[in-house]
């Protein structure tokens, strides 16, 4: 089947046909949100550690809830854990535009409700990373993955701008209550996809006990804690090298601040392309392509700690935002397809927690390591264990083998 006609055959079904609708209403409310919540907070206070300290009201919760988030999302149905998270992300994006709007908004205020957002994300992401094996026919996750990949590329690319736009024209008040409007009419959306509820669990289950499970089925599967706990170093590599020290690299060299802007555009422009690509080219083996592309995520931070110049570093961003949606997109497919459909989200929810623990670390000890030992040298360091652990993966023969599941399995 031809790029375009997997598709279209994939949007012929009812139930991912609404969902991605619903995905793409929310989408364009929450990249331009984010956006909008910074100038929110900044027209309330002026001070970076104020805008640190709502920022981490979101992540800290988040990541302390995820696990729970996980267990609800296969406890209580997917859909339903997204209706209710959506409805409640709505009303604290709306009740921070109106405070925002009205001029009586409060630091504390602002912290309380981005808090709430973030419990509420806690549970939204497992249930939103595990519902599509419920959406479509397995030979058909392929191409779902996908345009919902492209989708959030291209959301990715104009939805920070639309959110800027808004900012100038009507104020960061308004900017953030169109979000809150944005995930009401995606919970409204969402009420057109019709799934069975989950099986009944056992009367004698428990949010502890579910935990328990979920943690004995993470810790069984090789593939799956091997991954990981790889990631676990390259998000914190990654954060520190590219994300922190990478502008920094940027701002002292020829690259500059508008040649920054260009490639991280770059990097989507890679992501995009290869989402056609990959509508039209069955990944067999999905973690051996996906640790190869997470190999090529590296390239940016290598053409930074090498040579900075601005055309080699363009075309290490195309590369790596390629290799990026590669694994993204095996990561996913081995998810859906071997992890059992009730134990998804909590599997989720591990892999979620595990990968994002150390990102502070990288944050933090980063940026004192490069003014010890110099910027472009730290980036470069950063880039070659990012390299070196990818690749290492790979000498585990259960992410090395691991097979797609075949389409009448299911």
């Amino acid at each position: 089947m031809t790029g375009r006609g997997a598709a279209l055959a994939t949007l012929r079904e009812r139930n991912f046909r609404w969902y991605f609708v619903s995905r793409l209403v929310n989408g364009v409310g929450g990249t331009m949100g984010s956006i909008a919540l910074v100038f929110a907070v900044l027209e309330v206070s002026s001070s970076a550690s104020a805008l640190g300290v709502v920022l981490a009201a979101h992540s800290i919760p988040m990541v302390l809830f995820l696990l729970v988030g996980g267990v609800i999302a296969d406890r209580f149905g997917r859909t339903l854990v997204i209706q209710t998270c959506n409805v409640l992300s709505g009303l604290t994006q709306l009740a921070i535009g109106f405070l925002v709007l009205t001029g009586t908004a409060e630091l504390w205020q602002l912290v309380a409700l981005t808090a709430v957002n973030g419990v509420v994300s806690a549970a939204s992401l497992p249930a939103l990373a595990g519902v599509l094996p419920q959406l479509v026919p397995r030979e058909q996750l392929q191409p779902a993955n996908v345009l919902i990949s492209m989708q959030r590329g291209v959301l990715n690319v104009g939805g920070p701008a639309l959110g800027g736009v808004l900012v100038v024209t009507i104020g960061a008040g308004w900017a953030v209550a169109i979000d809150g409007v944005t995930y009401l009419l995606s919970a409204a959306v969402l009420l057109l996809v019709r799934l069975p509820p989950p099986a009944p669990r056992d009367e004698q289950s428990s949010v502890l006990v579910d935990l328990r499970e979920g943690w004995g089925y993470f810790r069984r599967t090789t593939w799956l804690w091997v991954v990981v706990l790889a990631f676990s170093a390259l998000n914190a590599f990654y954060v520190g090298g590219f994300e922190t020290l990478g502008p920094v690299l940027a701002k002292a060299t020829s690259i500059g601040e508008v040649g920054w802007g260009l490639t991280l555009s770059a990097g989507a422009v890679g992501l995009l392309v290869t989402t056609v690509v990959m509508l039209r080219v069955r990944l067999e083996r999905p973690l051996l392509w996906g640790m190869v592309g997470c190999t090529g995520f590296g390239a940016p931070m290598l053409a930074l700690g090498i040579h900075p110049h601005l055309a080699l570093v363009l075309v290490a961003a195309v590369v790596g935002g390629a290799g990026i949606e590669l694994f993204s997109l095996g990561w996913n497919l081995a998810l859906q397809e071997h992890v059992p459909e009730d134990m998804l989200s909590r599997a989720i929810s591990y892999d979620m927690l595990g990968s994002m623990v150390a990102v502070p670390v990288g944050q933090l000890l980063v940026g004192p390591l490069g003014v010890v030992f110099g910027v472009q040298h730290t980036i470069l360091v950063c880039a070659l264990l990012f390299v070196a652990i990818s690749l290492a993966t790979l000498g585990s023969r259960a992410v090395r083998d691991l097979q797609r599941v075949p389409a009448e399995v299911s």
